[in-house]
């Protein structure tokens, strides 16, 4: 078969498994996300062993550190896949929620219910946990899944979905509701990108530029994820200390995520102060600094930044630098360089605080605490299929509620509405 006709029959064995996926009990799905957390576990050291293989190549292929780090596995990180899958298997049941419910004047009855939303189609880049977290929240969401993962990641998420599919269908999943894409053809993506019929949303998760093929060619509806320049201000209000902090961990905790600071603005009436102590503490940690001109003054050492570098997602230990001369002028220049991911203030100034909430547009807004918190597990979703950047269906970190839609059941006794006169 030819790409396109091997990617079709995937799709349409996802959409065949997708109708008695959607009307499974929540027990069944529950024991089939425990059941893939454990045989997760009890075949770590074949998917490690596939991760090593992509590791290999990928160093030799002279990918950068951030990369490789996004690409790793070890046995924490795989024992954090399957707990994902545990946590998720305990998140309660998002579908058959009743949301509204009303009598009409002529007897009618009407129910809007939560169901899912159909087959799912991932495409993502390096991260294999993606594999688990996004076959995990679908099935739990009651959706089939079509999974493509970067090429550097085949032979990992190969043997992970391998697993996941194994003790799904064992467990009452129908068969076809995960499948992995596992070829190497860039033009996998642009088959999958013009399934419309079979597949009912593609969510892309990776770089700038994979999202904005996906958007710009797609005839599937997309949700924008992932794609972070996210800021940090730090108030003339700030208590310094707690801003070093912050911003050090935004930075420097996992450089390589979507909610890792890039740019920090600075207002001036802070910036003396704060950013030679900055800079002592981020040089040591090994950050590349790119300044402004008023940054220049004040930290000799630092590069200039250029234009580019305010629209810039380094996904790396480099952090552009601005200094501001009052809030206004931070929030227009994060809501004219900002992906409408996260952004965060650093004040003890209650009103800045509220100010900078309210305006700044962005799904997650801060006040004194990180971006990285920016994330399903910490908002208490369980794992997240992603972080959502747009404003239509959903925004911001993306749980199970994120992977549903809904259906209006209407009961009747007879009722038509223009035949009046009929017998």
């Amino acid at each position: 078969m030819t790409i396109e006709q091997e990617i079709r029959a995937q799709a349409e064995a996802a959409k065949a498994a997708s109708y008695p996926l959607a009307a499974l009990p929540v027990g069944v799905r529950n024991a089939a996300l425990c059941a893939m957390a454990e045989t997760l576990t009890d075949c770590r050291e074949a998917i490690l062993q596939a991760n090593a293989a992509d590791m290999e190549a990928a160093a030799a292929a002279g990918m950068k550190p951030a990369y490789l780090d996004r690409l790793r596995l070890d046995a924490a990180r795989i024992e954090g896949m399957a707990e994902g899958l545990r946590c998720t298997a305990d998140l309660p049941d998002p579908l058959g929620r009743e949301e509204f419910s009303v009598r009409r004047p002529n007897g009618l009855e009407i129910r809007r219910l939560r169901v899912p939303l159909g087959v799912v189609g991932i495409v993502y880049e390096a991260r294999p946990n993606v594999t688990s977290d996004a076959a995990g929240l679908c099935l739990k969401s009651g959706n089939a899944v079509l999974l493509r993962g970067g090429s550097d990641a085949l032979r990992s998420n190969r043997a992970i979905s391998d697993v996941l599919a194994r003790a799904a269908y064992a467990a009452g999943i129908p068969q076809g509701a995960v499948q992995l894409l596992a070829m190497k053809d860039r033009a996998a993506v642009d088959v999958m990108t013009h399934l419309t019929g079979l597949l009912d949303v593609i969510i892309p998760r990776g770089g700038t530029g994979l999202i904005r093929r996906i958007v710009e060619n797609s005839t599937v509806p997309v949700i924008e994820t992932g794609a972070g320049v996210c800021h940090i201000y730090v108030d003339r209000a700030a208590d310094l200390r707690s801003a070093l902090r912050i911003v050090r961990d935004a930075k420097v905790s996992r450089p390589s995520v979507c909610n890792a600071v890039e740019t920090l603005l600075v207002h001036e009436a802070a910036a003396a102060e704060f950013l030679p102590r900055l800079a002592a503490v981020l040089h040591a940690d090994g950050v590349e600094l790119r300044g402004c001109a008023q940054t220049l003054a004040i930290l000799p050492d630092t590069v200039p930044a250029a234009a580019e570098d305010w629209r810039a997602e380094y996904g790396d230990l480099i952090l552009s630098i601005r200094i501001v001369p009052d809030m206004a002028a931070a929030i227009a220049h994060i809501n004219r360089y900002n992906t409408g991911h996260s952004e965060a203030i650093v004040t003890d100034d209650i009103h800045a605080a509220h100010r900078f909430q309210h305006e700044v547009d962005a799904s997650t807004v801060y006040v004194n605490a990180s971006t990285r918190f920016t994330d399903g597990f910490e908002f208490g979703f369980g794992a997240e299929i992603g972080i959502s950047t747009q404003k239509l269906h959903v925004r911001g970190p993306m749980g199970l509620e994120a992977l549903t839609s809904t259906k209006y059941l209407v009961y009747g006794d007879g009722q038509v509405r223009n035949l009046a006169d009929a017998p």
